[in-house]
């Protein structure tokens, strides 16, 4: 029987992504015969990152600046949007780096089953960058889901009178598929040959 302490450990860890009950015992073990080179450390790591890491409120992309590193590059292309689902999404499309454009976080995707509506997301500071920043072409990355695709047409039915050019990415991206799970040469081949909606 473990203790209080212990099972606390590994409830928290049950909470994380792709961790259940015996994926986060085996972790709680492994921290706590690891402690001075992996749990202590890790500790700090969670600490600094709770009180330093937030959003970037241009495009909602975690740093520890705002805006973030990627907004204040002068060497990125600003007339360029690439809108994302999640902020894994846009770590994803970053690894390829093969666009050297601006990011736009949505924080999820339309989902009226789950009561995720327009309000829900990032849409309007979406829509005011467009009419704003003379951004000449809006990339809708989400996922090829029917919320994902359901979201980029309402958001291109939202920038039709807006004179900005709208793309979508290639057709290298599964039906179903999220692009945090895809590889670097599909993520890649995908952005390359984007095309229009």
């Amino acid at each position: 029987m473990a203790s209080i302490e212990i099972d606390r450990l590994i409830q928290l860890l049950s909470k994380l992504p792709g961790l259940g009950p015996r994926s986060a015992r085996r972790a709680a073990l492994h921290l706590i015969k690891n402690k001075e080179s992996l749990m202590r450390p890790l500790g700090i790591a969670m600490e600094t990152a709770a009180e330093y890491v937030q959003a970037c409120s241009n495009c909602g992309n975690l740093d520890t600046a705002n805006p973030c590193a990627i907004c204040t590059n002068v060497k990125r292309d600003g007339a360029i949007i690439c809108v994302v689902e999640e902020v894994a999404d846009l770590w994803a499309l970053e690894r390829t780096a093969t666009f050297a454009g601006l990011y736009h976080v949505l924080g999820g995707v339309l989902s009226p089953l789950d009561g995720v509506g327009p309000s829900d997301l990032s849409l309007d500071s979406l829509l005011a960058r467009a009419r704003t920043d003379n951004v000449t072409e809006i990339i809708l990355a989400t996922s090829a889901t029917v919320d994902g695709k359901t979201t980029a047409h309402y958001i291109t039915d939202r920038l039709a009178n807006l004179g900005v050019s709208v793309t979508a990415l290639a057709h290298g991206i599964p039906v179903g598929g999220e692009l945090d799970y895809l590889d670097d040469g599909t993520l890649s081949a995908a952005m390359k040959e984007r095309r229009g909606i």
